[in-house]
């Protein structure tokens, strides 16, 4: 076997290299990602159909939301939504869902409730801690600068 010199395996490599398609995947996370924001503008649409006010729609929103994806997550079908749709299926409050529960799936041999019940938390802990740290601390600047008044 003779070796190859350099741009003779630069000419090989890029012949082995699979080409993106660029298109598909933009086309599939638009169709999948602008598909979770529209099941969201119904969610938000049926809540305010009910009579609660705005921050009533928006929690629930939320909390459907979240609920959904991590019920997705859970059962295997947000994995294969993301195979497909890329960066379109991780839509911020479903993404987050899925980003959570998908690491906790992992333990679930070790029981739902010592498994990925506790692993859960273990992986939202961080987020949620800074999450709220850091809102704190903008409160108080905004209150310290006179956004408060």
């Amino acid at each position: 076997m003779d070796r190859l010199n350099k741009k003779e395996y630069e000419k090989y490599a890029e012949k082995k290299i699979p080409t993106p398609t660029y298109f598909k995947n933009i086309f599939w996370a638009f169709v999948v990602g602008g598909g979770i924001c529209v099941l969201g503008q119904f969610i938000r649409n049926w809540l305010f159909s009910r009579g609660l006010n705005e921050k009533q729609v928006a929690a629930g929103t939320s909390i459907m939301l979240v609920f959904i994806g991590a019920f997705l997550t859970g059962i295997g079908v947000y994995d294969r939504l993301g195979k497909v749709a890329g960066a379109g299926s991780i839509v911020p409050i479903t993404g987050f869902a899925n980003s959570i529960v998908s690491p906790a799936m992992e333990f679930k041999r070790e029981g739902y409730v010592f498994g990925v019940a506790a692993r859960m938390f273990t992986i939202a802990g961080p987020v949620l801690v800074y999450g709220i740290g850091s809102s704190i601390l903008v409160g108080i600047i905004y209150l310290l600068f006179g956004g408060g008044k």
